[in-house]
């Protein structure tokens, strides 16, 4: 079913299916190109290969959720075509990417693209054809901008967001201390600087050293070693999985013992952790908004069976342990949820107005207490999360549920 031809993959998670038959007359439905009676068309980019490989599981656990879907029947009838194309993280490849899927298969829309360079790239240009760019994977700000992009939303807790939980926990628990930051130079890497300094507030003077790299750097261990120099005791690990995992690694090799805190994009035990080393990892903190698989605490938890239960049936090769799967998984389901409100109105003015009007949606792996919600004015799905800290192989969280953007939601 999936097929890597050069740097694209094609991932198909379809089969031919029956209409709903006799439910409803053909001039009761209403659909855009990529839907029909039988099939609703979606497309992605993800990077399956380059710098940003370790993203890519996200859209092979997306895959595999949609393969789920089919199994049982599809959504009110119709079965999904998942087109997902490899853009390598490069901005000009996704932009690429992105008009064959809206000009040459005619998806009904765009859902999870990975990246905030890489959306970024495509933003205006979705938007102006009016189509929809839906729970973009990455925490950009920019993703909530319902009167300049009516047509693309956010699905996690943005940048801006998870900067500022980190910054207003340092400004509380380690008032004295001084703060070396490591970012990645786009708008992923200063959205989460700006919260962490909107979080610090009047503590802001606590950074004393920042830097940046680009993605298509081999290593960022020079910029670990001048950041050391500095003197912080406090690291921001602002990093995507290869070079978060570089960073702890040469923490660990000068001897150097800051409090550490890794953002979301980093915290998977497989992909970052593990390769970093368990005994070197001890004690960073991140972000977290999803429930852990391998917590045996939540042995119990139905929601967790469920997840299980699908990786075991549709994507067995999964890491577990992986938070980029986990949120696969989520966003799909998200997705599903809007499509199925859509019913027989399968335009994208509809599929929007939808994505734009879901209340308090529970999800089986989000953290209990956090629940989905958007409005007309706020496209921003979570506005909430939790800290945690590594503990011998997992994440134990610590602390309240943190409420950072429209707190009166």
């Amino acid at each position: 079913m999936r097929a890597i031809v050069l740097l694209q993959l094609v991932i198909v998670a379809t089969v031919s299916g029956m209409s709903v038959g006799g439910l409803a007359s053909a001039a009761e439905k209403k659909y855009d190109s990529g839907a029909t009676d039988a099939e609703i068309r979606i497309g992605n980019t993800m990077p399956y290969s380059g710098q940003g490989s370790a993203w890519g599981q996200m859209g092979r656990a997306e895959a595999a959720y949609f393969d789920k879907v089919n199994a049982e029947g599809g959504i009110n009838g119709r079965k999904i075509k998942f087109i997902s194309y490899d853009d390598g993280y490069s901005p000009p490849k996704t932009v690429e990417q992105a008009r064959k899927l809206v000009e040459s298969d005619e998806v009904l829309l765009l859902f999870g693209t990975f990246g905030v360079p890489t959306n970024t790239a495509i933003h205006k240009y979705m938007n102006a054809k009016k189509m929809p760019q839906l729970f973009v994977g990455g925490g950009g700000s920019k993703w909530n901008d319902p009167k300049n992009f009516p047509w693309t939303t956010a699905w996690q807790p943005s940048f801006l967001d998870e900067g500022t939980v980190y910054g207003r926990y340092v400004a509380a628990n380690h008032p004295g201390g001084k703060i070396a930051v490591i970012y990645q130079n786009d708008d992923y890497g200063k959205d989460i600087l700006e919260g962490l300094k909107r979080g610090l507030g009047d503590k802001v003077g606590m950074i004393v050293a920042a830097m940046s790299y680009e993605v298509s750097q081999p290593t960022i261990e020079s910029q670990v070693v001048q950041l050391k120099a500095s003197g912080a005791d406090i690291f921001m690990n602002f990093c995507g999985p290869k070079f978060a995992a570089q960073a702890i690694r040469k923490i660990a090799e000068l001897g150097w013992k800051p409090v550490q805190i890794v953002n979301i994009p980093a915290s998977s035990i497989g992909s970052v952790i593990k390769p970093a080393g368990f005994d070197v990892s001890q004690g960073i903190i991140t972000g977290g908004f999803m429930k852990d698989p391998t917590d045996p605490a939540m042995a119990d938890d139905a929601g967790l069976k469920s997840y299980l239960k699908f990786i075991a049936e549709y994507y067995p090769s999964a890491d577990i342990s992986s938070g980029l799967n986990t949120q696969g998984y989520l966003m799909a389901q998200t997705l599903v949820h809007v499509i199925r409100m859509a019913g027989d109105d399968l335009t994208r003015e509809n599929i929007m107005r939808q994505a734009a009007n879901i209340k308090d949606l529970k999800l089986d792996m989000l953290q209990s207490g956090i629940t989905i919600t958007t409005g007309p004015d706020d496209f921003a799905p979570i506005e909430a999360m939790q800290l945690r800290r590594l503990v011998g192989e997992r994440w134990e969280v610590f602390g309240p549920i943190v409420h950072v953007g429209n707190e009166a939601r």
